[in-house]
């Protein structure tokens, strides 16, 4: 798979399907490996691009600040180097952060625009899934050893248990390979996010979609987006988890197949 140098860094993506494009945007610590049961399915219909973060997978890790804009950008700029002036963006988790900042600072560049499991700002659950108890502060989340961290998330990511046993693992395997500074600095950019008071910018047709028992962004989140987006539509899968575009992939992909569809 190719890389292209934007915004400073290399990054890693792929391109499959045809139609028009769709740039799909995975969450936290993940890369385009995550999509693996979205790709097929969607590119009948789209042109897909996936790409790895900055921080993560084969894409450059530097150090430094990372911030959701700058994510925005990254993503921006690859669009640019491929000649794709306008796309469906689709972001999870806090790819639907990075997809939030493409909305309010590229909106001529989004056609729809998808936001799974993601919130406006990050959620106080993130004390009790890392067992800190009231009261706690982001200074308590960046003294914990990253890889603890990110063990944490990807066990709460799941409900199923069959996928608790076979993903989760898997999961923990890929963060090994990944840089502990990249995930240091983008769960620096997580905690920093904020776009509550910038929601009513978003002029793109909108589907938010979550699952009812998501642990890691508790469906209140998505409500509030919801409410925040002029228009957006709201779509709640029952019994979903965080993850629930891997366990339940089949009604959240003819949720946004549908939703790019339609009009």
């Amino acid at each position: 798979m190719p890389r292209a140098y934007v915004n400073g860094i290399n990054i890693y993506y792929n391109i499959e399907g045809q139609g028009e494009p769709l740039v799909l945007i995975m969450g936290y610590s993940g890369g385009l490996i995550g999509w693996v049961f979205q790709r097929r399915a969607f590119g009948k219909h789209n042109r897909i691009i996936t790409l790895d973060n900055r921080g993560v997978g084969k894409t450059d890790k530097p150090g430094g600040a990372y911030s959701m804009k700058m994510m925005a950008d990254d993503t921006v700029g690859l669009m640019d180097h491929l000649g794709i002036e306008k796309a469906h963006i689709c972001g999870m988790s806090m790819g639907g952060m990075i997809a939030q900042e493409i909305a309010i600072n590229y909106p001529e560049r989004v056609g729809k625009l998808v936001l799974g499991c993601t919130a406006a700002r990050r959620t106080d659950s993130l004390g009790a899934i890392l067992g800190l108890g009231e009261g706690y502060t982001d200074d308590d989340i960046r003294a914990l050893p990253i890889m603890k961290f990110v063990n944490s998330l990807y066990s709460y990511g799941f409900n199923k248990c069959l996928y608790r046993i076979f993903m989760v693992p898997m999961a923990k395997v890929y963060a090994r390979f990944s840089s502990p500074i990249g995930l240091t600095v983008q769960l620096e950019a997580v905690l920093a996010h904020n776009t509550l008071d910038r929601l009513h910018m978003i002029g793109a047709p909108t589907l938010v979609i979550t699952g009812t028992e998501d642990r890691l962004v508790p469906p209140s989140s998505s409500e509030a987006l919801a409410n925040g987006i002029p228009n957006a539509r709201l779509v709640r899968i029952e019994g979903g988890s965080h993850s629930f575009f891997i366990e339940m992939r089949g009604r959240a992909n003819r949720e946004i197949l549908d939703f790019l569809r339609d009009g």
